[in-house]
């Protein structure tokens, strides 16, 4: 590992000064970022330990909703009785997620920045662009043409085929999750959707944060779908591994007339995958499977294979049906 100077600012304007220096990093429970520092994909000058600010509560809002703290670890937002009440399938998604020694020390907000877990992203002998970020040309890919099997299928670049790999973030995408952020030029809010990014011509860049911004909290709608959700992970092994597929569903029924639908996807994209028009196709139609099968053909519209993963195309537009069909009925 390099060597690293270290700070621990005590409030939330001093941690964003700190991070504002060349090539510091924010570290809370850093079960991603040391992992990335001992391989040398990672190499901050300085680590500000944000562990110190008061950002670890989990709290209602006026309109009904639920504000999440940033530093509140991965295990007590799943099993916070709000949580677990009215939402559900965010508590579900997180506990379907790493280990239980993992979930106590990860947080709200470092969840929402791990890094893809692909091979070549990882082993620094390998060619990498997300990796190797330059505007100096392009270092290569080595999973375009490579061994591909857990890389995207969908919004992929010549760059960059990588997948985001937080369950979290899939639930977040359907319960449309607002992110609050602290900066240099003052607090701002932005939907889930808009926080992380395709890879495009830019793979380094994972998300639509400035420099200098710190996560202070993660707000969610009134609307948690407790009545009728579903997440469904389609893995390697039943633990301990990250998605070949997720989804995410939330459903409104009346009777068995679907009246509002929300689906997100994981392990197929560089960010969690949701298409709107998709679930319009839901809405006023009966919740059965002939009404399923058009919503997964709309998802997974444009999906491409790269050779070894090509067979998430077919396991994709199943597991969306299927997430569907336990949803209506609550089946776990």
């Amino acid at each position: 590992m390099r060597p690293f100077s270290y700070a621990r600012p005590s409030d939330t304007e001093e941690a964003v000064l700190e991070l504002a220096r060349p090539d510091s990093r924010f570290i809370a429970g850093g079960t991603n970022l040391i992992d990335l520092m001992k391989e040398d994909v990672e190499r901050p000058s300085r680590l500000v330990d944000i562990n110190r600010l008061p950002l670890n509560t989990i709290e209602e809002l006026p309109e009904g909703g639920l504000r999440l703290g940033a530093l509140a670890t991965n295990a007590d937002t799943a099993y916070h009785p709000l949580v677990t009440e009215r939402y559900p399938l965010l508590s579900k998604t997180i506990l379907a997620g790493a280990s239980a020694q993992l979930r106590n020390m990860a947080t709200n907000g470092g969840n929402l920045f791990q890094r893809t877990r692909c091979y070549y992203f990882y082993d620094a002998a390998t060619p990498c662009n997300k990796r190797q970020c330059t505007a100096n040309g392009a270092a290569g890919c080595g999973a375009i043409g490579g061994y591909n099997r857990i890389h995207a299928i969908l919004g992929e670049s010549q760059h960059c085929i990588a997948t985001h790999p937080s369950d979290m973030c899939v639930a977040l995408a359907a319960l449309e999750a607002v992110i609050q952020i602290s900066g240099p030029s003052g607090d701002r809010s932005i939907p889930i959707a808009d926080l992380h990014r395709l890879p495009g011509d830019e793979p380094w860049r994972d998300h639509t944060l400035e420099r200098g911004e710190l996560v202070t909290a993660i707000d969610l709608p009134p609307n948690g779908f407790a009545g009728h959700h579903k997440y469904l992970k389609v893995r390697d092994r039943a633990s301990y591994a990250f998605a070949l597929v997720s989804v995410a569903v939330g459903l409104e029924l009346d009777g068995d007339i679907v009246r509002h639908a929300r689906l997100a996807m994981g392990g197929v994209a560089h960010k969690p995958w949701r298409k709107t028009e998709a679930e319009d196709l839901l809405i006023g139609k009966s919740a059965v499977r002939e009404n399923f099968v058009p919503v997964a053909d709309a998802l997974l519209e444009g999906a491409v294979g790269h050779g070894s993963n090509t067979f998430k195309i077919e396991l994709a537009h199943r597991a969306i049906v299927r997430a569907l069909e336990d949803a209506v009925l609550m089946n776990d």
